[in-house]
């Protein structure tokens, strides 16, 4: 066969001398095989001051953490070798946000440590509005401020210095020694499942600890962090992602926090605080159990919303449900409509998307696009009018948004009754602004969200957004068409709303519900999985798809069957005596009105 190829062009291959690294702004460096992609990385910013593409004065001054190698996450460790595109990655984008975060705790473990040897300091929950995580410690009274200011400046010596985080992989036998020993029972227990023979564990300054996820390559990328006493424990804060080299001003939030300490209550009655200890649960043919007690905490709180309510008298006309996306708002109102009606109080529901203005009112955002999120794109003054009619128990003629010509219509004519109360569910819900035209006192405002206490271990927590992303890709692929990859594309722009419209404002609620459940990431574990693993390796979405499946793999699959029909997690998994309940929405012919 004659190709039409001179052969003097083909000859023997030999081992190549260098690969080649191709940054987003055109620019490719060479470098020898197993040269760490740190090294091109730092040598790639020394020579044009670019991150991922941008100036460096118009990118965000913090430091690279990690890259995207042909698409996948990688440690600045990972050595060179073949040629690839290359995307640094800082704490300003997601993935090394996360890896700040993870490596500032490893820091702060190994400097309280070397302080305080008797201390154990256990990550408990994210404190959002701060940036930063509450933190408490046990085989120690709780720190003051000065002794925290004594661990900050050992966590800073170690920054200074630059000391190596030292990736090294080991049998699991190995790594549940050296935790046993240490009196990490709660890992101990973790490892105890784990399907695969090895584990990764990270050592500085000669302490070793496992962490879920990447690290940084050495303490000097940790500039920035604080320790503040914050009774019983303490909070270690870092910079938001939005502005990677800025800690925000310590603004409390003590409901939020007692909802947390709750949670933790409720964690303790079911014997259950990490993740090793469900598993546990699940092996031994518990889950029944552990379901319906979780399952019951949750009624007596929706009972005690309920009767709160209730004991407003006549005073509370208007109930705003607001939360973040997959907290369970939807099956949560309705199973409040159920205690309010049990209570002789008759809900009635008012969607906040039928006040939406015309389309060609609707604000845009900085990308162009319609913003829907926006309380602008709400017709507040109508809304508070019509909320003020039906109040007073005037005939109201509400209006219907149609989103398929971009414009209100006619919707239906009602008069409520005496005993009826007004649900509103809508991302505005705690924002004043949504009702300024309302009496201050007849409304009472509830935040619903997913707010796990439960985490893998002392050092591991479990993300809550997490929680709520599992829950949001399986109820996507069951009820509206999305797969993985495009429900993991929409996440963050989801989130950029929530940290806008919605976290601002928890701290306005009247009540807070917390909708985790402690066994559901088991229970999601089995149809979250399949659906993960169908996102391909060439699309953006696969490092989240991954990184989702790596933490899944850290509880046993549970089946759904004890999960009770009126669920919470029951709005994602499907099966819900809810979802046609429409009792509330009935108004008897011939019943009195005011």
């Amino acid at each position: 066969m004659n190709t039409g190829v001179s052969t003097s062009r083909i000859g023997p291959s030999f081992p190549r001398k260098s690969f080649l690294a191709t940054f987003p702004d055109g620019r490719i460096l060479e470098a020898p095989p197993g040269t760490p992609i740190g090294e091109v990385v730092r040598a790639a910013l020394a020579e044009t001051p670019a991150v991922a593409g941008r100036k460096l004065e118009e990118a965000p001054r913090a430091p690279v953490v990690a890259v995207l190698m042909n698409g996948r996450l990688r440690e600045l460790t990972t050595p060179l070798i073949e040629d690839c595109q290359v995307v640094p990655v800082t704490p300003a984008d997601t993935n090394g946000a996360r890896i700040y975060r993870r490596s500032l705790t490893f820091l702060l473990t190994v400097a309280a440590a070397e302080v305080f040897p008797e201390a154990f300091v256990s990550i408990e929950h994210s404190a959002t509005t701060v940036g930063g995580y509450f933190c408490e410690v046990s085989g120690h009274a709780p720190f003051t401020q000065l002794e925290l200011w004594k661990i900050e400046s050992r966590m800073r010596e170690i920054v200074e210095a630059d000391e190596p985080l030292v990736r090294r992989v080991v049998p699991v036998a190995e790594a549940s020694a050296l935790f046993a020993a240490r009196g990490e029972h709660e890992t101990v227990r973790l490892l105890a499942h784990r399907q695969k023979d090895t584990i990764v564990l990270y050592g500085l300054r000669g302490r070793q600890d496992y962490f879920q996820g990447y690290m940084v390559p050495s303490a000097g990328c940790l500039r920035h962090f604080a320790l503040h006493a914050f009774p019983p424990g303490f909070l270690l804060q870092f910079p938001k992602q939005g502005r990677p080299t800025e800690l925000s001003v310590i603004t409390p939030y003590p409901k939020l926090f007692q909802v947390y300490e709750e949670a933790g209550h409720w964690l303790d009655r079911l014997g259950i605080r990490s993740a090793g200890a469900l598993n546990d649960a699940i092996a031994a043919g518990r889950l029944p159990e552990v379901s319906l007690v979780a399952e019951a905490l949750h009624e007596a709180r929706i009972a005690q919303i309920a009767a709160d309510i209730v004991a407003q008298g006549d005073r509370v006309k208007v109930v705003l449900i607001a939360g973040p996306s997959s907290s369970g708002k939807t099956i949560f109102a309705k199973r409040l409509a159920v205690q309010l009606l049990a209570n002789g109080h008759r809900p009635f529901p008012v969607g906040l998307d039928d006040y939406f203005v015309d389309r060609d009112c609707t604000p845009r955002d900085a990308a162009g696009s319609l913003d829907y999120e926006c309380l602008q794109a709400v017709d507040v003054a109508l809304f508070n009018d019509h909320l003020l009619s039906l109040m007073a128990c005037r005939s109201t003629s509400l209006p219907k948004y149609v989103f398929q010509t971009g414009r209100r219509g006619a919707g239906p004519t009602v008069t409520l009754r005496p005993d009826q109360i007004v649900i509103v569910e809508g991302i505005h819900g705690l924002n004043p602004a949504l009702v300024p035209g309302l009496p201050h006192d007849c409304v009472y405002r509830i935040y619903v969200s997913a707010l796990t206490q439960l985490n893998l271990d002392r050092q591991n927590r479990v993300s809550t957004t997490d929680c709520r992303l599992v829950r949001r890709i399986v109820r996507d692929a069951a009820t509206r068409g999305y797969d993985a990859r495009q429900t993991l594309a929409r996440w963050e722009s989801v989130t950029h709303g929530e940290k806008v419209h919605i976290f601002p404002f928890q701290e306005n609620s009247d009540a807070i519900f917390n909708s985790a459940l402690v066994h559901e990431l088991a229970v999601l574990r089995r149809l979250a999985e399949p659906l993960l693993l169908q996102v391909r390796h060439d699309t953006p979405e696969y490092v989240e798809a991954n990184r989702l499946l790596s933490f899944l793999q850290w509880f046993l699959p549970a089946s759904p069957d004890p999960v009770p029909d009126n669920s919470i997690l029951r709005e994602f998994i499907g099966g819900s005596i809810l979802e046609n309940f429409r009792v509330w929405l009935e108004t008897p012919p011939g019943a009195p009105v005011c």
